[in-house]
């Protein structure tokens, strides 16, 4: 198991209260480890699971989504991505759910040798930050995938890169949490002053701007789901991350016959689904994977990740308001962070002392005042 104390209720509702607002996967996996460690846990959401948890793709990809200029965030999504095999085996036994999780890894390829020059640029970097990414030639890439199209140009495999089904997910995590002792209330909390006991953790996701005056913002993503003709399984297994003609797609195959397709972003904050993202991502999908013309289109929808100014979340103590820690602002890394948020925060709740790896990541980076490294938060 991973750190979290006791998987059964025996210890719980005795302990301290504390107050989790927001129950997508961040919010409940901090209350499953909170009420694992015994605390008094209620969450409060009037939709668990229906923010940008319910619409993400499910991407582990601490290699794909390694950028330029993003070496800390980098070692977190390393660092919690290393968790993902612990922690999805934990949370399936205390849950008796499937996650919908697999390592095949995933494919990161270019349609052409323009988008391949573009990749490789990132390939490189990648490489040396040490990451575990091999470049392809494409008679490589159809060994792996044979449903690739012909025109692909190039590529790489990033072996630990895996994913997940959020929407499982979720489930998973809100039958873990109550079988913790964590009690879900179906309400919103609109003002902190509105919660009465113990400290509080904000993982509203982009409302969090509201709560905590922190600069979390909504970013749009839309995203399609397409499911096999037949409801068999897709006929590639990896994830595909792709370049096609400029237009960046990824495909993520499911054992039940899904697609997920996705995603654009935009600094948007309506959930409008429009035909311009539609085609784009359906049309570089299927130059990438011929196929999935073939396929049915079962739904299109659109999120708003929490976005920051450095695109890192925000974990820890919020400024000038003792009692309270953030969790939110993982912008396209919430459910890769799952783990090591979780772990994060219920350790600094427990021992009032914030681990060295929330310093890059403390909500006080936006303000004129840090808290000292090692200083109790409470």
């Amino acid at each position: 198991m991973l750190s979290g104390g006791p998987s059964s209720t025996e210890s719980v509702n005795r302990g301290p209260f504390l107050t989790v607002v927001g129950a997508g996967v961040v919010g409940l996996a901090v209350a499953w480890r909170c009420a694992q460690r015994g605390m008094r846990v209620t969450v409060h959401d009037p939709a668990p699971g229906s923010g940008a948890s319910g619409v993400a793709a499910g991407m582990l990809a601490p290699v794909a989504e390694a950028y330029f200029g993003e070496r800390e965030l980098t070692a977190l999504l390393v660092g919690s991505a290393a968790r993902w095999p612990g922690f999805a085996a934990e949370l399936t036994e205390a849950s008796g759910l499937d996650l919908g999780y697999r390592t095949e890894g995933t494919l990161m390829v270019g349609l052409t040798g323009d988008d391949v020059a573009e990749a490789r640029r990132l390939w490189a970097y990648q490489q040396e930050l040490g990451l575990a990414i091999t470049p392809l030639r494409p008679t490589e890439l159809r060994e792996r995938e044979p449903l690739l199209a012909p025109r692909v140009r190039g590529g790489a495999w990033a072996p630990g890169d895996h994913q997940v089904d959020p929407r499982r997910l979720v489930a998973a995590l809100r039958v873990a949490a109550e079988r913790a002792g964590a009690v879900l209330v179906p309400e919103p909390v609109e003002q902190l002053s509105d919660v009465a006991e113990g400290p509080v953790v904000v993982a509203a996701g982009w409302a969090t701007a509201d709560l905590t005056g922190l600069p979390v913002r909504p970013v749009k993503g839309q995203l399609l789901r397409l499911r096999t003709p037949d409801g068999g399984v897709p006929g590639f297994r990896h994830v595909v991350r792709g370049y096609a003609d400029g237009q960046q797609v990824y495909l993520v195959p499911r054992v039940d016959g899904e697609v997920v397709v996705g995603a654009t972003v935009e600094e948007r904050s309506d959930r409008q689904v429009t035909v311009d993202a539609v085609l784009r991502l359906l049309r570089a999908a299927v130059e990438l994977v011929p196929e999935l013309a073939e396929y049915e289109l079962v739904e299109t929808a659109a999120g708003l990740r929490p976005g920051t100014p450095d695109n890192a979340p925000v974990l820890g103590p919020l400024p000038g308001r003792p009692g309270v820690l953030v969790a939110a602002g993982h912008h396209r890394h919430g459910i890769v962070l799952t783990p090591l948020t979780a772990d994060l925060i219920a350790d600094l709740i427990s021992t009032g002392v914030p681990d060295p790896q929330l310093a890059a990541f403390a909500p006080d980076r936006f303000t004129t005042t840090r808290i000292a490294e090692g200083q109790p938060w409470s």
